[in-house]
Order: C-alpha cells, then structure tokens, then sequence
C-alpha cells in the first residue's frame, strides 16, 4: 500500500523555500478524533530540525473533546502525565497560507508508529488500518466527499445566516431557493478567494451550489484514488472555507444543524471500489450491472454498510447538534435504506454507468471527522463483501416512502450502539473504540450538565 503519510525530507522543504523564500512561520496541524484541527506554529530557524528529525507532541493531541479538553481514564492524557510521542510532517503537505499577514507555510503532521502500527488515536491512522483490509480484496478506493455548510453574518449577536437580500426592497429573499444562481453571485468575491486558496495549497475543490436554505452552500471535492489524500483534502477545505469566509466579514458554519427549522448539512461521501485489473469492482465492467438489480459485490457492500450504519451513527453524527439533524422529511437519513436516484435514502446510488458506478453515503454531518467516516465506510464495505450481506429491499427511483426512525436520534443511544457492536473493533482497533467511547461520553456529560437558556425558558416561571 502507497502510505501518503510517509515521513517528509528535506528535499521537500528546500524546493518549497526556493520558491518561497521569505515565509517566516509554518503551522504544522492534525485533525483530532472529532475532526478538529490542531497544532503549533514554529519559527522558520525549526523549520530544517523538524524536517530532518521530526518533533514530539502530546499523544493527547488528538483525543481532546470538542472543547479542547483531556478526557479523564484513558491513556496519553492527563492521568498519565500527559506524554509526549514523536511526530513528522507528512510528505506533500507542505503549501503557503494565502490567508496570513505574514509569509507563512501549513503543513500536516503525523505520529510515529508504535511497535510498527500508526498510533492508536491518531483518526489519520485509523483510515490507515482500515484501508489495509480493503486493498486485500481491492487495490484502489476511489473516493469524493461534498460539504455543505452555512455563511453566517460575523457583525451579529446571534447566529444570523447572510441570505441574498430582494434588489431595491433590502429585505432578505424568503424561502431556500436552492440552486440559484444569484446565491452564488452574492458570494462572488469570497469564491474567487476561496478558489485561488484551493489552488495555492493543492485542494482539489470543484462545484459550487446554493442549497436547500438561505445562505448554505456545497462545495464538492473531485475524485480521487486515495481515501487518505481525499480526507486530508475534506478537514483542509473546511479550513480554507472558514479562513476566507472571516476575511469577508463572514463565518463558515459547520455545524449539522444550525437552525432547527432549516436544512441540516452534511458530509457526503462518494465511493467507488477498482480491481486488479482497473475495472469497477462494483459492475465488473459489465453494462448490464450498472443499472439494478447491480452487482452481487455492490448488493454485498451496501449490505454490510447498512449492518453497520446504527453502530457507525456515533462517528457520522459525533456530538448533541448532530442528531438535530437527523430528522425525517428534511432531506437528512434516518433509517438504512438504499436506492437509486433517491435523496431520501441513507446510501444512495447516483446515476452512473459501468465505468463510475459508486453509492453515495449520506448519513454524516458537516460536523463529522472525514477520516473516521471513512474508515467506518470502509469497514461496512469490508464486512458486507467478506461475508456476503444482504442489502435487503431497494426504494426504487421516484418511489415515495414512509420514512421510520431506525438510526439512532439520541447522542447517548448512539454511543450505547457503538460500544455493544462486535463489528467496528476488528477494523478501527479496540483501543481506539475504548477511547472512542470515554471521549464521547465525557462530552455528552458535561454538555448536559450545562444549564442552557431552554431551560429557564421552559421550567423557571411553570414549575
């Protein structure tokens, strides 16, 4: 297997300070267990030693809660003496930060192997191991995600989205209007910026669209043939998007469900398998099977994701917004179904010919880590193929249906999920599953202890 994060060298740094040879800072970064990016910011005298060498980092690095805390009775984390473990800069990660004041570099980190496996925590790490056992059966997993997110108006008080206002009337446009054009027009600058960033730091980002509520927007990611790569591309487009939108006087907003009554947003995820050969591992190249009833290998794989979808739940919705989200009649899964050409479905399966034939798997929030998302895509996939699931009854294209609650709708329902399944174990490691766990409902805790204006609203005055 081709290891995208092998260990840079100096000949990378070198190449990059002839052609930039005034950047002063660099922030080396990783995305932690809930997909947020952290890191430190060395002067430009390290950058060489660190290259060479490497650096150390807490391991608790990525295993802090959302809110950057250590999580009390796991390992690498306070109760341990916090320890440190060795890092390096990941190869080809290494780009400018056309956002700073200053000339500055970013690159992505990873941490050393332990006993000759990724560290544990490390979500990066995870896909790793995950995309081992695939590339068994399969040598490439061709992939894309889409992310959809809100522009929220960074001068208010309150989460307040920046919706197109009516010409000549200044009152903002009613309804979602989605896929208007004049939605992308009124964010013109930010996407030009936004599109000169993904350039300059090698994103591969590609359509725009305006969704289904007023000032939200998709930015589609183009295919790739390394899920590593591409989730690597997913946290750093997020990172593009949220720095761009602040230099318009915007906030990107990531969150599943920001506003109760309007559309949630999601992280999609396109996934293709290709054999030994360079054919569809899911048609066999064979035209016929590009339409249904399909392959027995893709009936296998939607088989095993929808076996391991309530489980997985916990890693496609990771904290108390996300299951805001997950609501019927607002365009958001809410049970494991399949289906052709069918947004109301939890893996759909766009249209696509032998070549391109792929499913669509629409479970996950915006807020999601893309890494563990798709480790946990692959390990569904796996599992289904290795033991030949039945997908069961497929909703036909245009077929309406009622829609029933069988993902789990509560964060604490989720996590009981995940830590009673017997599946995700094999795939993500046992400790990352312990730690999994212990991180989740540290969060969920102190989230409910906290008292919210809800509360006084509903309960000071009635009782």
């Amino acid at each position: 297997m081709s290891m995208i994060s092998k260990k840079s060298n100096l000949d990378e740094l070198q190449k990059f300070m002839k052609k930039f040879p005034t950047t002063q800072e660099m922030e080396i970064i990783i995305g932690d267990i809930n997909g947020v990016i952290r890191g430190k910011r060395i002067r430009s005298n390290e950058f060489e030693s660190i290259f060479r060498d490497g650096f150390s980092i807490p391991g608790s690095a990525v295993l802090l809660d959302t809110l950057g805390q250590t999580i009390p009775g796991i390992r690498w984390s306070s109760d341990d003496g916090d320890p440190d473990t060795g890092a390096h800069i990941i190869a080809g990660s290494l780009v400018p930060i056309p956002w700073a004041k200053k000339p500055s570099a970013q690159a992505l980190f990873s941490y050393d192997q332990l006993n000759d496996m990724p560290f544990f925590g490390e979500p990066r790490g995870v896909l790793e191991r995950t995309l081992s056992k695939i590339q068994e059966i399969v040598p490439k997993v061709v992939m894309a995600a889409e992310l959809e997110f809100y522009l929220l108006d960074a001068n208010t008080d309150r989460p307040t989205p920046k919706t197109s206002l009516i010409p000549g009337v200044g009152r903002p446009q009613p309804g979602p209007q989605c896929y208007h054009p004049d939605d992308l027009w009124d964010i013109e600058s930010f996407l030009n910026d936004l599109y000169v960033v993904c350039e300059k730091q090698n994103i591969p980002a590609g359509t725009a669209i305006s969704e289904y509520a007023p000032a939200q927007f998709e930015i589609n990611l183009n295919h790739i043939d390394d899920p590593l790569l591409a989730c690597d591309h997913a946290i750093l487009l997020k990172r593009a998007i949220k720095a761009t939108a602040r230099q318009h006087g915007l906030v990107a907003c990531f969150m599943a469900k920001p506003f109760a009554e309007e559309s949630g947003s999601g992280l999609h995820v396109h996934m293709s398998l290709v054999d030994q050969d360079g054919n569809n591992y899911f048609s066999q190249n064979k035209k016929e099977l590009a339409q249904p009833p399909y392959s027995d290998n893709l009936r296998y794989a939607i088989g095993g994701l929808k076996e391991t979808m309530s489980a997985a739940t916990a890693i496609f919705a990771p904290n108390a917004n996300s299951y805001r989200r997950l609501r019927p009649e607002m365009f958001a899964p809410v049970e494991p179904n399949w289906g052709p050409n069918h947004r109301n479905v939890s893996l759909r399966i766009p249209i696509s010919d032998e070549k391109n034939l792929r499913f669509e798997h629409r479970v996950s929030g915006a807020d999601a880590n893309p890494y563990l998302v798709t480790a946990a895509i692959l390990s569904g996939i796996h599992y289904g193929i290795t033991h030949k699931c039945n997908p069961g009854k497929m909703v036909k294209e245009g077929e309406v249906i009622s829609l029933n609650q069988e993902i789990p709708n509560r964060w604490n329902k989720a996590i009981d999920e995940f830590e009673n399944n017997k599946i995700l174990p094999d795939y993500l490691g046992e400790e990352f599953c312990r730690t999994f766990i212990a991180n989740r409902r540290f969060e969920e805790a102190e989230f409910n202890n906290n008292i919210s204006d809800i509360d006084y609203s509903w309960y000071l005055r009635s009782v």
